[in-house]
């Protein structure tokens, strides 16, 4: 499903903004305990989780919050190992997603991304085991949890096929 980059059509934008999954407050995650795989998306999610003193198996970030630098995240994994990947925004990059199933297939760890992490979400769902927890930021809001499973990857297979081979 990834061979290729794939971007995003002008389009269809607005489908990639819907609310998917329930909302995660800091509140939350107070006692929170992670039954299966936990993957975070986004640099403040990931931050919260840690500042919790919950590692997730793996984290992709880039770095931005709302288009703006978010640098305490990336000062707090800064002398980790990490893979560091480009995708630009409203893309997903075969680099990217060749990563992501490398880090979920091995032992986790941290993906930096040179662009946007933003549709990373895509491939972490679908190559995530099943029941693993997804979260991601929903700006200004809340975090969001996804819980994966044969109905929210078929879910996610309808949107990655919407997208376009980049050229």
């Amino acid at each position: 499903m990834f061979e290729k980059d794939l971007v995003l059509p002008v389009k269809d934008r607005q489908v990639f903004k819907e609310q998917i999954g329930t909302e995660l407050y800091d509140s939350d995650l107070d006692g929170y305990n992670a039954q299966t795989t936990l993957i975070t998306v986004g640099d403040v999610v990931s931050l919260t989780f840690r500042k919790h003193g919950i590692r997730p198996f793996l984290s992709v970030y880039d770095g931005m919050t709302e288009r703006r630098e978010m640098t305490e995240f990336g000062i707090l994994v800064e002398n980790e190992e990490k893979d560091t990947v480009v995708n630009p925004a409203g893309k997903i990059t075969k680099e990217l997603a060749d990563c992501i199933r490398r880090r979920i297939e091995g032992s986790g760890g941290l993906i930096k991304v040179d662009g946007e992490e933003d549709l990373a979400l895509l491939p972490v769902i679908l190559m995530a085991p099943l029941g693993s927890d997804i979260i991601y930021g929903w700006p200004g809001k809340c975090m969001m949890r996804i819980t994966t499973d044969e109905s929210i990857r078929t879910k996610f297979e309808h949107m990655v096929l919407r997208m376009e081979e980049a050229e």
